[in-house]
């Protein structure tokens, strides 16, 4: 009869960011619904003006997110009973844009927006371009992990350790982010621009990710 080991091995990583995603989002209510539409459409464009001039292409603005609500407000009648009324249609446009992690280009990004015709508001992420790559190299420390746990296992059991049998192994959607600024962070005073741009020091921190997998190996 055949007997098996089945050890859970963890691979643990620190990366560092080489990409920086803004998060931008547009809102602005109107009282009618065709006249949302056309503001939404038209800051947009707006915004898109405003990356174009900067050297983007006006499609690396990737839209992430995209509504409109009723809105209402409460009130009380003439009988001092509370009601509501619609007040108008509200859009919400969540984009994003990414760019390499690079403190004078994100500088000149910042200035940007500060001196665009519309006011997103957004917040700055540093992540990684290729994750797959780092997903990869985790899964192989994860692995390496584990047959170092099984060896260690089999010796103090007295068996020898044979031939993997399976891996099971799930990789779940991983957060490959930091954030070292604030998400509301406020655009810096003149004192800090030159040159059609703002002065940046940002180091962020290397991002930690880990995941386990469980390999079972046959011993004898």
């Amino acid at each position: 009869m055949e007997k098996y080991i089945r050890v859970t091995g963890k691979g643990q990583i620190a990366v560092k960011p080489d990409l920086i995603r803004l998060n931008l989002t547009l809102e602005d209510t109107r009282e009618k619904y065709e006249d949302t539409l056309e503001q939404s459409a038209k800051q947009v464009e707006l915004l898109k003006d405003c990356f174009e001039k900067l050297g983007f292409s006006r499609e690396d603005l990737k839209t992430l997110h995209f509504h409109i609500d009723t809105m209402y407000e409460g009130y009380q009648d003439e009988n001092r009973v509370w009601q509501n009324r619609f007040t108008g249609y509200k859009f919400t446009h969540s984009m994003k844009i990414e760019f390499a992690a690079d403190n004078e280009r994100l500088g000149q990004v910042l200035y940007g927006l500060a001196h665009a015709e519309v006011s997103p508001e957004f917040h700055i992420n540093y992540t990684i371009k290729d994750t797959e790559a780092v997903k990869n190299q985790l899964l192989g420390k994860a692995v390496e992990d584990s047959k170092a746990k099984a060896v260690v296992l089999a010796e103090a059991a007295g068996v020898k350790l044979g031939e993997l049998v399976s891996v099971d192994y799930s990789f779940g959607e991983k957060n490959f982010v930091s954030e070292p600024m604030s998400r509301n962070m406020p655009l810096m005073k003149s004192a800090d621009m030159v040159a059609g741009s703002y002065q940046m020091n940002i180091q962020p921190d290397d991002i930690q990710v880990s995941d386990t997998v469980t390999v079972v190996w046959q011993i004898g």
